[in-house]
């Protein structure tokens, strides 16, 4: 299933989530202001240079609040945009777009900056054969949102959940006695299509994971020196990742290496913000 599915199946459930937060009984401002229907339309702006991402959502939160909400779109996901451009105009009774205002920026906003960061990474590391992920540290409720960015931005989605693959960190070997043994028991227990991922902090543990069959090895917050020693030793026969203290300035450093996967946790937990603006809104007689 593509990101663009669990999108469009996913995001109605957590979008009115995020409304009745800031919708407890009534958005009292508005009705102070506006007793009855009143169709109207806003202006979208770019107020800093950067991605586009999450259009659809952000319209999406409108025709929550009136079904007959509809939006004319100047970009699309994906887009680079600039600043002063006029990105989409939404039209709906003016009640919605006031209350829906905050929730449906909050959701661009977030977007749009993690598209933003991961397509200034990714664009680093063109002609490259290593591909560059995301993690699980996501903001909650929000994981489909932000993986989705990810993809827009040029980044790839590393497993969706933890029923979405096998990955064997410290705790999980600790618990299992080791790492040869952690390996055989999610090879005992997992189905034969699922790869077995294991995160090693030292050479040593890189070793254990590849006699033992892994299928891909994660080097964790290892040193470049390390790094380039445990690409060696593993060669073609398994896959290779690297994490832990990975940041825009180090991508280069990291990419010389030559592992196949560079997983980022700071796409989705410290991408900034993108600034964009609702504005102009007008009563359409």
């Amino acid at each position: 299933m593509n990101n663009e599915t669990t999108l469009r199946l996913n995001m109605d459930e957590l979008i009115l989530q995020a409304l009745r937060e800031d919708i407890t009984s009534e958005d009292v401002t508005t009705n102070a202001v506006i007793r009855d229907e009143k169709k109207a339309c806003v202006r979208l702006l770019c107020k800093q240079d950067g991605v586009l991402a999450g259009l659809k959502v952000f319209h999406r939160v409108f025709c929550l609040l009136d079904p007959s909400a509809s939006m004319k779109a100047y970009a699309k996901d994906g887009d680079k945009i600039f600043v002063g451009e006029l990105l989409a105009e939404v039209t709906a009774d003016a009640r919605a777009l006031l209350s829906g205002e905050r929730t449906a920026l909050n959701y661009l906003q977030r977007m749009s900056g993690i598209a933003s960061y991961t397509r200034r990474i990714s664009d680093m590391m063109k002609g490259s054969k290593t591909r560059l992920l995301d993690t699980r540290k996501t903001t909650p409720n929000m994981r489909i949102f932000e993986k989705y960015s990810v993809r827009v931005g040029g980044g790839y989605n590393h497993r969706y959940n933890l029923s979405d693959g096998i990955l064997l960190k410290d705790n999980h070997i600790a618990a299992a006695g080791g790492v040869k043994k952690a390996i055989e028991s999610a090879r005992e227990y997992a189905p034969f299509v699922r790869k077995i991922e294991v995160e090693v902090e030292n050479l040593q543990m890189a070793e254990e994971a590849l006699e033992a069959g892994a299928d891909i090895i994660m080097l964790d917050n290892m040193t470049t020196e390390q790094m380039k020693e445990a690409v060696k030793i593993i060669g073609d026969k398994a896959e290779t990742e690297c994490s832990g203290n990975v940041t825009e300035e180090r991508i280069k450093e990291l990419m010389e290496i030559g592992v196949d996967y560079i997983s980022c946790g700071a796409l989705t937990h410290s991408a900034p913000i993108l600034d964009l603006s609702l504005k102009n809104l007008r009563i359409i007689e």
